[in-house]
């Protein structure tokens, strides 16, 4: 708190129920103002409402003598641009839509953590990624070329995706990794021609930390998309080659077969190679007791090689009845595709008190967010408010499906159909 040196007006006191003898052994203003442009020097203002609260800086910076200047950012304008459609966009009000925690109201604590929370929130869901970019361009420090060590310096070992910008502020490269600094020391140690073409051009880095692979996949996915930075165009292609599908044969049952990833076909899930997909395959006859000549991996004219180990029931040759058959192989591609699904996928965060959420409706890939409360999750249209919109794509459908499969335990809840 600050003394003004003042009365406090009634609507203010009932406002923020702070009254005059609760400043009374407050510091004045020129007592702090040393230390208010210590802590702000090279950096953006971020506030709710931030035209209200820069507005009073310079006041009182000028009774001072002082001119204040610092770049502002505005969360009632980011959120209305960033999660439009909400009832209120005030602070209190927008916290509980959302479902971020508020403790300590219209007090500095209490009000800046919620805000934090909250920018956390829209630079996820800036996935153009406007806002560190205009931040980039207006810091000072930015603006002097720094040695590609000194900015490892500056970079954790932790989840997450990176940008490295150009001096212009400009999104030249995005990347993943599950330890962003030592996947940074490879760009920057790397002698191949693109290596050399990045190291030449960088000027700073971001990073944005997920907590978990799944959401650095999905986001590194998404944003060399809406972003295009000039070195991922000539390496982005498909991160899978071969699918999975299913076809009735004449004689009533299911098939499974691998083959070519084929845009214009649905498949059960997706692979990066064939060896991978026939390893997974061979999984699922044993898991499911299916028969390897329906399932193509054996070509068998008559019963299957498992059929004579007693492994398999005998569909291969008509011996067990199509709809027997049908009703395991109609299990395992239910567990493997979340087609028509609405569920949550819930990993871990960006610290110990959040989870991220991918969210699925009727089997489409809707978006990701974090969740500090299950309120958040368990409540579709708060945790639809949460989330960032993302596309569904071939991109995403086979990140999702391959983590799923690779991580067996990993949360889910299935929401019932809307």
């Amino acid at each position: 708190m600050v003394n003004p040196e003042r009365e406090i007006q009634p609507f203010v006191v009932n406002l923020t129920g702070i009254n005059s003898k609760m400043l009374k052994n407050a510091p004045k203003f020129y007592e702090v103002a040393k230390r208010i442009i210590e802590i702000t020097e090279d950096c953006v203002i971020v506030a709710h409402n931030s035209e209200f609260d820069y507005r009073i800086l310079r006041t009182e910076f000028k009774r001072l003598g002082f001119p204040y200047k610092r770049k502002t950012l505005c969360t009632v304008s980011l959120s209305k641009t960033l999660i439009p459609d909400q009832a209120s966009y005030s602070l209190g009000k927008l916290a509980r839509a959302l479902g971020i925690p508020v403790s300590d109201r219209h007090r500095a604590n209490g009000d800046a953590v919620a805000t934090v929370k909250l920018f956390k929130m829209l630079l996820a869901k800036d996935v153009k990624k406007v806002i560190v970019q205009d931040a980039i361009i207006v810091e000072p420090t930015f603006k002097m070329e720094p040695s590609l060590k000194q900015i490892l310096n500056d970079l954790p070992n932790i989840t997450g995706v990176y940008y490295i910008h150009n001096k212009n502020g400009d999104i030249i490269y995005i990347g993943k990794s599950k330890n962003i600094k030592n996947r940074l020391s490879q760009h920057f140690s790397n002698t191949n021609a693109k290596s050399k073409k990045i190291q030449l051009q960088t000027a700073t880095v971001t990073y944005e930390a997920t907590g978990n692979e799944l959401v650095a996949l999905l986001k590194e996915s998404e944003e060399i998309k809406r972003n295009k930075p000039i070195f991922n165009r000539a390496l982005r292609r498909n991160t899978f080659t071969h699918a999975l599908y299913s076809f009735v044969d004449e004689d009533g049952y299911i098939n499974l077969k691998i083959d070519k990833a084929d845009g214009r076909k649905k498949p059960i899930t997706t692979f990066s190679t064939r060896s991978s997909a026939k390893q997974f395959l061979f999984k699922a006859v044993e898991d499911f007791n299916l028969c390897q000549k329906l399932t193509g991996l054996d070509i068998a004219k008559s019963s299957c090689f498992n059929y004579s180990l007693k492994q398999c029931e005998g569909a291969c040759i008509k011996e067990e009845s199509n709809s027997t058959y049908n009703s395991r192989v109609t299990k395992f591609i239910e567990k493997n595709s979340y087609k028509n699904v609405n569920m949550a996928i819930i990993d871990k965060g960006r610290d110990i008190s959040e989870r991220s959420v991918i969210l699925i409706k009727n089997g489409l890939f809707v978006g990701l967010g974090y969740a500090n409360l299950n309120y958040q999750i368990t409540n579709t249209d708060v945790l639809e408010s949460v989330i960032t919109p993302m596309e569904n794509n071939r991109d995403t459908q086979h990140i999702i499906q391959s983590y799923l499969r690779k991580n067996k335990n990993l949360k889910t809840i299935i929401f019932e159909s809307q």
